[in-house]
Formats: C-alpha cells, sequence, structure tokens
C-alpha cells in the first residue's frame, strides 16, 4: 500500500509542480556544492541572494582555495554559522584541487570532502550526474513523515526508508517537488490540508500532522 501511495503522490506532484529544479541557482557543479552548504540553517532564498557577489569575486575553485577565510566569511556572513561555512568551503575547493577539480559521483565518496555532509551529497549525485538520489532536506522529511512514508526524523533513516519506498529513477526530481509543495501548502506550521491535491487523489487517507 506504501507503494502504491507513493505512486499517486509521484503522479500528483509531476502534475502540480511539472518543472522539478533545485531552488539553488548555480553555473557550476562546484558552485551548487557551495551553495548547498550554504543552504545549512539558511533558506534558499537568502543563498540566492549571496551567491552572485560571491561566485563573481572567486570565479574559480582556484580562486576559492587560494582566499581568506576572513574574506569569504564576509560575502556570506548573512547566511549564519559563517566562519565554519567559510572554512568548509575553501577546505572543499582545496580538496577537489587535490582531486583534479573532478567531483565524485557517489555519495560515499563526496562525503568525504569537507562539509559535505548527505544532502548536499545527494543533491549532487541527482542534479549533476543524473543518479538515483534522496535530498532529505526539512520539507522532505516532514512531508514523508505526514504521508506515512517513514516514522522516523532522523535524515538517515528517511533516506533509507524512501530509497526502499520510491522509483530509483523518480526519487530525486520528487525530493525537489517536495521543497516546492511544502512550501505552497504542506507548511511546517498551519499547512493548508484543505487545498492540499494529495489529500484528494488519496481518498480519504488522513495525513499525520
Amino acid at each position: 500500500m506504501d507503494k502504491q501511495r507513493a505512486d499517486i503522490v509521484i503522479s500528483v506532484l509531476e502534475r502540480v509542480y511539472p518543472d522539478a529544479v533545485c531552488s539553488l541557482t548555480y553555473d557550476e557543479p562546484y558552485q551548487l556544492m557551495i551553495a548547498a552548504r550554504l543552504s545549512a540553517q539558511c533558506t534558499d532564498a537568502r543563498v540566492n541572494m549571496v551567491t552572485p557577489a560571491l561566485f563573481e569575486r572567486f570565479p574559480t575553485i582556484e580562486d576559492f582555495a587560494a582566499a581568506e577565510v576572513s574574506e569569504i566569511e564576509e560575502y556570506i556572513r548573512s547566511c549564519g554559522l559563517y566562519h565554519t561555512k567559510a572554512v568548509s568551503i575553501r577546505d572543499m575547493c582545496r580538496a577537489l584541487l587535490d582531486r583534479g577539480k573532478v567531483i565524485p559521483d557517489t555519495v560515499e565518496e563526496l562525503t568525504k570532502l569537507p562539509g559535505i555532509g548527505r544532502k548536499t551529497a545527494n543533491l549532487i549525485v541527482g542534479d549533476v550526474f543524473g543518479k538515483p538520489a534522496v535530498v532529505c532536506d526539512t520539507h522532505c522529511i516532514r512531508i514523508s513523515g505526514r504521508l506515512g512514508f517513514t516514522e522516523s526524523k532522523d535524515p538517515l533513516t528517511v533516506e533509507k526508508d524512501l530509497r526502499a519506498l520510491l522509483p530509483e529513477d523518480k526519487s530525486s526530481d520528487l525530493c525537489h517537488r517536495f521543497v516546492l509543495f511544502g512550501r505552497d501548502v504542506c507548511t511546517a506550521r498551519n499547512p493548508r490540508c484543505g487545498d492540499c491535491p494529495i489529500k484528494a487523489a488519496l481518498d480519504g487517507y488522513e495525513c499525520r500532522i
């Protein structure tokens, strides 16, 4: 039944949100890695306000690797945790240089880079390399729980539960659609259940609000 419900959810959200794209703006894969690092405990909208000037000032991996942490901090201060993020961005780019600027294409290898957790690694694997991925951000965790796809709020457990449930070729795009749906309808507080297209399609299924 869970897989049947998942198929319905996928179908509904594909119709409502036909363009499943990452909310972060970037031109190069390493820029997505940096933007995703900045998004920790920060909104994508805020990150997108910061990165244009940041990427203009540091247009290459080499520029970030050679940068003073204090200068990176000045560009990303409004994203919060700016010192920790600045250090990890610089060190991440140094690690990429050591690899010949080759970005790993697996979650396991990506998480060996400074500042890259499983959420960012899955984002890179899915969006850059087109491989099956499950990006467990707050929207994904919240909505998956409400739909009964998981009993956990632990990101790794939710990822495992969804990998066992979702078709591999749909998983990455569904996570992007969860973000859009989570912002529009299934919000953390005061969700608009009366306007929920999923509830209407699930024929009486009551979400776990």
